[in-house]
């Protein structure tokens, strides 16, 4: 057969299968039921509650508190309270389901209807406020009678509400103040005579030398000196033993004697090497030296060599710095928890990095009235010269360490007129309770009353509790003044 005999063939079967399927179609012959498809459409469930914003129609993260525009014309989409994210854990279907049904078969009573903003503002029929929002139904056991404040557990995990048990702990409350380093007024020492007289030579020394005990200062000569000690060799050479080795009678005739000489030249001031110089070599020295009475530092210089004296001249003030004094002006609020013995720590400007360590000595009786200050001095060791006179310190005084129930001073509301603290109840409940508190220190304040020991306080995030406290008090007050009107 020719391939233009079997094309022609070939046209004519699909023309005719073409025909037959038209008649069957038309005659009803060939009928095929129809199956839905399935799982093309999201079963989504209806949105339900206020609406609380508008998000951008096209996805972007923009929203607003109120119906508008986008740029392209497009109007925000609304979003109601049921499609908002929520912290709180979704229920699985069939405990949403089992809810349903339940809630269908007992249905809560609405007692009224609350501002979505929070505003205290109620109503016992549903309304819109002035954005448009819905306003919120508050069912019958979710506003509970008692004190108890109750937030959401999304809430809570929102803004870190974090809780700490009551308990006693030792309580130091760290006073700081300003100081400033002077001498040990009972460390320093006056080389003056009393005697007239003059400097013969002044010894290896000048302001600012350190010193040690018994080393040479200056040699002077003082005319009532030598008269005290030519008397005491007299009295001496008078009273010399007899030959039985008895002593004299001149040596025991009280102050005309030896004694008396000696006597009166220790008021003169006279060292006593001088006197034993004086018996031992029954001579009288033209001069004698004053020596240095302890160790430290000539702090003051007033003699020079030739130069006359009057008694009662200071030439020389000798300063021991192995111990020192810290001044610190306490403020007039703090000196009550002030007391002599307790510990003190000092830094200063001049040793970065180095503490210094001291004891609180005394508190002086009077208030510097320009700063409103009270000096303390605190005894401070310096072995190593490092804390210098008139050098400023900064000074930290721990103040008490005996034992007291305690909370974190975080916990603590203070309104002024009242200092309340929330107790956790658990399950969201939270108590507001009036405590009276004492001492403070290291972050913590003593609790005189209102808790107990293991009781758990909000110690962060109680700002949020207060407020859901003070809207729900709002709510109350509102929904009772509303049936009490509605009564009458």
């Amino acid at each position: 057969m020719s391939p233009l005999i079997k094309g022609t063939v070939a046209a004519a079967a699909i023309m005719a299968a073409v025909g037959a399927g038209l008649w069957a179609g038309q005659t009803g012959l060939l009928k095929l039921p129809l199956t839905p498809a399935t799982g093309i459409t999201e079963n989504k469930p209806e949105a339900t509650g206020p609406v609380i914003y508008y998000r951008d129609p096209d996805g972007k993260p923009f929203y607003s508190l109120e119906p508008k525009t986008a740029d392209n014309g497009k109007a925000y989409i609304t979003v109601h309270a049921s499609e908002d994210i929520s912290l709180e854990p979704k229920p699985k279907a069939a405990e949403t389901r089992t809810a349903d049904t339940s809630s269908n078969s007992s249905a809560k009573k609405i007692k009224f209807y609350r501002n979505p903003m929070g505003l205290p503002d109620t109503s016992p029929v549903p309304k819109k406020d002035s954005m448009g929002m819905d306003y919120i139904p508050v069912y019958e056991g979710e506003d509970s009678d008692d004190s108890s404040i109750k937030v959401s557990r999304g809430k809570i995990q929102h803004t870190g509400v974090e809780t700490i048990a009551v308990s006693k702990r030792p309580l130091v409350r760290t006073i700081q103040a300003p100081g400033v380093v002077q001498l040990d007024e009972s460390r320093i020492v006056v080389v003056a005579p009393r005697f007239d007289g003059y400097v013969q030579s002044i010894g290896p020394v000048t302001t600012g030398t350190h010193v040690m005990k018994g080393e040479m200062l200056a040699r002077v000569f003082g005319q009532e000196v030598l008269n005290e000690a030519a008397r005491l060799l007299i009295e001496q050479n008078s009273g010399s033993t007899r030959s039985d080795g008895a002593a004299s009678p001149s040596s025991l005739k009280g102050p005309a004697g030896v004694i008396g000489a000696t006597r009166r030249l220790e008021n003169l001031g006279v060292p006593h090497e001088f006197m034993e110089q004086v018996k031992q070599d029954r001579q009288v020295p033209d001069t004698f030296v004053y020596r240095a009475p302890i160790d430290g530092d000539i702090i003051e210089r007033n003699w020079s060599d030739g130069q006359g004296f009057k008694a009662g001249d200071v030439g020389f003030r000798i300063a021991d710095h192995s111990v020192v004094w810290m001044m610190a002006n306490v403020a007039e609020g703090d000196i009550d928890a002030v007391k002599p013995g307790e510990s003190v720590k000092v830094t200063t400007r001049a040793h970065p990095g180095r503490t210094f360590m001291g004891k609180v000595t005394v508190i002086y009786p009077h208030l510097t009235k320009e700063t409103r200050t009270i000096p303390v001095r605190i005894e401070m060791p310096n072995p190593d010269m490092a804390l210098l006179p008139d050098m400023y310190g900064d000074v930290e005084i721990a103040t008490g360490n005996a034992t007291a129930l305690t909370v974190p001073s975080s916990a603590v509301i203070d309104s002024g007129n009242r200092q309340v603290v929330l107790v956790d109840l658990g399950n969201g409940r939270y108590e507001p309770r009036k405590v009276k508190l004492g001492r403070r220190g290291d972050g913590y304040v003593e609790v005189a009353g209102g808790v107990a020991e293991g009781d758990k306080v909000v110690s962060n995030g109680n700002f949020l509790i207060d407020a859901e406290s003070n809207l729900q008090s709002a709510l109350k007050t509102f929904q009772a003044t509303s049936t009490t009107g509605a009564s009458r």
